[in-house]
């Protein structure tokens, strides 16, 4: 038997280049090998977005869209919604017993997130909610719900996985070996940095390229590039190690004309704006296939919601068989 993949993405805009190169790739591969089951999740974004229910609903078809366009197959992945899967939640509230307030509060991404986000909570946390802390709590109960054992995350995503893991053990020590611990699979992609130079692209840095971006908005976008503060003139020579430009062609572009990229701008024989023009014409190159399948897909919305609906269909009957186990284990079982 196929082992399960379970992994998830939050409804809370468009993909962008970091999400296809850091999950979309390892995505494609995974595909023909695994039962794999994809989280559109919708719930796990309330945690943050509670306040704007509309940006989520609207973004779970986006995203979904977003997902067919880099080449996954819906008869091969198996595309659900969250928030229809009630076993998930009905879980979360299970396993809330055994992590404690403490134990949430130390874990390394939930502490990164909530230093992001002081200007929504407040720079106190004393406006942080229970479903924002608790949401790695959510993330066990989707893995689980599946007996998922693989579980595709960057390395940020790490201490989310063995908080899991942690609850998996608890779980087995009182009611019995009944589920399984999830291993992680780390991309071989590290973080796309951003246009500015960032370590991390992100839709709220504003220096994202996304797959949807027009050719029209890419251009914009390049054309604002960072490249080598100290190189002033056109025929200066520049390191392009430290150019925004040069590490966008290294992952749109050809071996060769990488080559000729770097030897030019180390000669100062390459312009920056020559650079960036010929980095717009391989992003939509790269982009062209991607942007086709959405137009598609945008064209057939019915086709879209059907993935779903079977996608979900399928992850139901799947997690209400594991249900059985668990409730089984903790003999809540009443006939």
């Amino acid at each position: 038997m196929k082992k399960t993949i379970l992994t998830g993405l939050r409804p809370t805009g468009n993909l962008h280049l970091g999400h296809y190169f850091g999950a979309c790739q390892n995505y494609l591969k995974m595909q023909n090998d695994y039962d794999f089951y994809l989280e559109i999740a919708d719930v796990q974004a309330l945690t943050d977005n509670f306040n704007n229910p509309e940006k989520v609903r609207k973004n779970v078809t986006e995203i979904t869209i977003d997902l067919l366009s880099t080449g996954l197959d819906p008869n091969k992945v198996n595309f659900f919604i969250q928030s229809k899967i009630p076993e998930i939640a009905e879980l979360t509230v299970f396993y809330s017993n055994l992590v404690t307030v403490a134990r949430l509060q130390r874990n390394p991404t939930v502490k990164t997130e909530i230093a992001q986000k002081k200007e929504l909570f407040g720079n106190d946390g004393e406006s942080i909610t229970y479903g924002f802390l608790g949401y790695p709590v959510s993330q066990a109960a989707d893995i689980t719900a599946f007996q998922g054992e693989l579980v595709p995350v960057g390395e940020d995503q790490l201490p989310l996985i063995e908080q899991c893991r942690e609850i998996v053990r608890k779980f087995n020590s009182i009611y019995g070996e009944t589920l399984k611990e999830p291993s992680a699979i780390l991309s071989e992609t590290k973080r796309v940095k951003g246009l500015d130079g960032n370590d991390k692209m992100g839709k709220s840095l504003g220096n994202a390229i996304f797959l949807n971006d027009s050719e029209e908005v890419i251009k914009k976008k390049i054309m604002g590039a960072i490249t080598d503060p100290k190189k002033i003139k056109k025929d200066d020579p520049a390191n392009p190690d430290i150019c925004m430009v040069y590490y966008y062609h290294n992952l749109v572009n050809n071996k060769e004309n990488i080559e000729k990229v770097c030897s030019e701008c180390k000669k100062g024989s390459r312009g920056c704006v020559q650079c960036k023009k010929e980095l717009i014409e391989a992003m939509n190159n790269f982009l062209a296939p991607i942007k086709e399948k959405r137009a598609y897909y945008e064209a057939h919305p019915e086709e879209v919601k059907e993935i779903l609906e079977n996608g979900t269909k399928k992850a139901k009957q799947k997690a209400e068989e594991q249900m059985k186990k668990i409730k089984k284990a903790m003999k809540i079982d009443y006939e």
